[in-house]
């Protein structure tokens, strides 16, 4: 530093003084950025370690037996099978019992209680039996003409409808209620069996 003779050293120590200032400030501030960039990615990965997936289901069977008898509304039984899978790696998922329902052009023509309360461990698979039949079931004879109808086209198509309220939970901790809805379009055949591309097929799953 070439120095002016009409200034004092009192200055130029000032000088000094304020450039290391300067230097200890930008490292102090180039620190804390990158302590905040480091603390943000471990925050950001723990969230899409932690984040709750959606449980899946799946439709493997669906079955009217009697829908290849004309008068068969009065012996009406509707039987199914799904799969509820927890993909998650360590979140559980506590089912608040579960409840079925069949829709048919969206009417719903039954309704049955499906399972109590249960807890489901991460990458676990629970499978969901149901039936339908009585009270359960209603099909009048008009219901049931249409359905002859569809079937000499090809093909029967229902909605079931599974719904329950899940919590998720890490540990102890559990989060708040959503009310879950998985629906399964499934379509039967002329002799009232699941067809083949609808087996196995994945439902969507929506929260209300």
């Amino acid at each position: 530093m070439k120095l002016n003779r009409h200034r004092s050293v009192r200055y130029y120590v000032h000088r000094v003084h304020e450039s290391l200032t300067t230097r200890v400030s930008k490292m102090i501030c180039a620190t804390f950025l990158g302590l905040l960039f480091i603390l943000g990615l471990i925050a950001f990965i723990l969230w899409l370690s932690l984040r709750p997936h959606r449980p899946r289901f799946h439709i493997h069977e669906f079955n009217m037996p009697v829908l290849a008898q004309n008068s068969g509304f009065q012996n009406a039984v509707v039987t199914f099978k799904v799969s509820a899978r927890n993909a998650n790696q360590n979140i559980g998922v506590n089912y608040e019992s579960m409840d079925g329902a069949v829709f048919y052009r969206d009417q719903k023509i039954g309704y049955t209680p499906l399972l109590s309360p249960f807890y489901q461990e991460p990458k676990n698979t629970t499978e969901v039996d149901g039936e339908l039949s009585g009270a359960s079931l209603t099909v009048s004879s008009e219901r049931w003409s249409e359905f002859q109808s569809d079937r000499a086209d090809g093909s029967v198509v229902f909605r079931l409808e599974l719904t329950s309220v899940i919590r998720f939970k890490i540990s102890s901790w559990k989060s708040e209620r959503h009310t879950m809805h998985a629906n399964c379009n499934v379509g039967v055949g002329s002799d009232g069996s699941l067809l083949t591309n609808f087996k196995d097929k994945r439902c969507p799953v929506y929260f209300s």
